[in-house]
């Protein structure tokens, strides 16, 4: 017994998705946001490699947006539901990692996520900071960038307040 045309379209289409958050997990949080010419490539050639694993035989108009919408829709679904249970989140995001700490490299780390010196004499450059002995904090976030915080660098505290709106009064609290 076979599932219909389309059905069979968002299982694969699924699969691959749950596939390719696999495969990024385990090859790095650095290599996304640092793309070279030949990351370029490799994500074009996975995507169309990917895709008739997806739609099957079906290249038609509908099979390519059904298999779209499938993707946007767990997606979708996965972003939620990190919300409501942060214990998947850590499951499929790395957390931030410090680097440096007040002047003080972090060589395990360094050479456990592959960061050259180079590229973090770079990072420092682009936030203004020409000495390793001038950061305060140096992280590699979640999206694969490094955020850097200068010793001499006024921050201001600021709190974030979401607004919620109190559909009994029609009053906005915050």
């Amino acid at each position: 017994m076979t599932l219909s045309p389309y059905l069979d379209i968002i299982f694969r289409s699924v699969a691959v998705y749950f596939f390719m958050t696999i495969a990024l997990r385990l090859f790095g949080k650095k290599e996304l946001s640092q793309l070279n010419t030949g990351d370029i490539i490799l994500i074009l050639l996975i995507s169309n490699s990917v895709q008739n694993a997806m739609v099957g035989p079906d290249t038609s108009l509908l099979g390519g947006l059904i298999a779209a919408l499938a993707l946007f829709i767990i997606n979708y679904g996965i972003k939620k539901l990190e919300h409501k249970y942060p214990k998947l989140n850590t499951l499929l995001l790395d957390k931030p990692e410090i680097l440096i700490h007040y002047g003080k490299l972090d060589f395990k780390t360094l050479s456990k996520l592959d960061i050259t010196n180079e590229e973090l004499k770079e990072a420092m450059r682009e936030h203004g900071v020409e000495y390793f002995y001038e950061v305060k904090l140096a992280m590699l976030e979640i999206d694969g960038t490094i955020s850097i915080i200068s010793k001499n660098s006024n921050l201001i505290q600021t709190h974030y307040k979401r607004k919620h709106n109190d559909k009994s009064s029609g009053s906005q609290i915050s």
